[in-house]
């Protein structure tokens, strides 16, 4: 990300604006929000050169809580938005908030294109794997079986994986947290620390219509044995180092081993590299059960961004030219209405 000017000393409550919280009691947003003031004071953001963009949705009320600049945009349109921010003034610090309806639904073509542009900014999509603020339909990351008012006898539609979605599109920087880890503000320092479309999933736990969804892995009680945190140049372990992934090389997939005695080279464990995009794709479309939920950065290559780009073509275009508007209007066929040419309207 760009760097940040220093400036005094910020603290959380800096980042809190005056606006009331208002969302459901026990809501996984409240834990997000705190977690992103946190990284905003770590990072030593300054809040007149930062933005949070949001479409529609529970989580798009995200940029009212924010002591910064911010835009409540339309349904699925905050990537446009974004975009048009970011070229304008490429100096700000620039964070899209999403859901998995605003981001995967409507708002899938132009979450693509955001990340295939590789536009500088940070993505934050908020998947609770329903439709929150339109009373609880079923969402596109609804897990088959999920019943709904849209589904009352069980989706049968298979969900879509953000972060496959992500990867797929293109994008140079894909993670995973969840609502009250303790490790989600590092992994949001990550994505700003890269320079480009930075995709960030973050499992969020609806307490009204998904409740607990992601109790699986994310609950704190033998989470060691259920969660799969990555770090580059880590082996990836598990379960207290117990076990571990490996590849399989005769099918070219991952799979799950045992560790003795802590050796796991012996026991062929990988080490993660967050350049590796096939090891990427394997570890996003991990199935949870047999494999643990893989978390962190899965994949971080950065390529150059797409504001960037446009501005060194708008700098080789404007070279050995000197500004003149006028000469500018006058290209190409112009005509001038005299005032006697006017007729009956010159009056009015």
């Amino acid at each position: 990300m760009n760097d940040m000017t220093p400036i005094a000393k910020l603290t959380i409550k800096d980042w809190e604006s005056d606006q009331e919280v208002r969302w459901c009691p026990g809501c996984g947003d409240y834990a997000i929000l705190k977690a992103v003031q946190r990284t905003m004071v770590d990072l030593g953001s300054d809040p007149a050169k930062t933005v949070f963009v949001s479409g529609i949705g529970c989580s798009s009320r995200f940029p009212y809580y924010m002591a910064s600049y911010g835009f409540h945009t339309i349904h699925g349109r905050a990537p446009a938005f974004a975009t048009g921010i970011k070229l304008a003034n490429p100096e700000l610090d620039v964070w899209l908030v999403t859901g998995d309806g605003d981001g995967l639904s409507i708002g899938g073509n132009h979450t693509m294109h955001v990340l295939r542009r590789n536009l500088d900014c940070q993505i934050m999509l908020f998947n609770n794997e329903i439709y929150g603020l339109t009373k609880g339909q079923y969402s596109p990351t609804s897990r088959l079986g999920t019943n709904s008012p849209t589904s009352p006898i069980g989706s049968v539609d298979r969900p879509a994986l953000p972060c496959a979605f992500a990867l797929g599109a293109g994008a140079r920087f894909v993670a995973r947290g969840f609502d009250v880890s303790k490790e989600l503000p590092n992994v949001l320092k990550a994505a700003h620390a890269h320079r480009g479309a930075a995709f960030i999933e973050i499992f969020q736990n609806c307490i009204v219509y998904n409740k607990d969804v992601f109790e699986d892995f994310a609950a704190p009680k033998g989470a060691e044995a259920r969660q799969l945190w990555l770090k580059q140049g880590e082996p990836m372990l598990f379960n207290k180092g117990t076990q571990g992934i490996a590849l399989d090389v005769e099918h070219l997939t991952l799979k799950v081993v045992d560790v003795a005695d802590g050796d796991w080279q012996a026991a062929g464990v990988i080490v993660h590299d967050v350049t590796n995009r096939s090891v990427a794709h394997m570890l996003v479309e991990l199935p949870f059960g047999p494999f643990p939920m893989a978390l962190g950065v899965i994949y971080d290559d950065p390529q150059p961004s797409f504001e960037g780009a446009v501005a060194q073509q708008d700098v080789k275009q404007r070279e050995g030219k000197v500004a003149n508007l006028a000469k500018l209007l006058a290209k190409g066929q112009t005509w001038t209405v005299a005032p006697e040419d006017q007729g009956p309207l010159s009056n009015v």
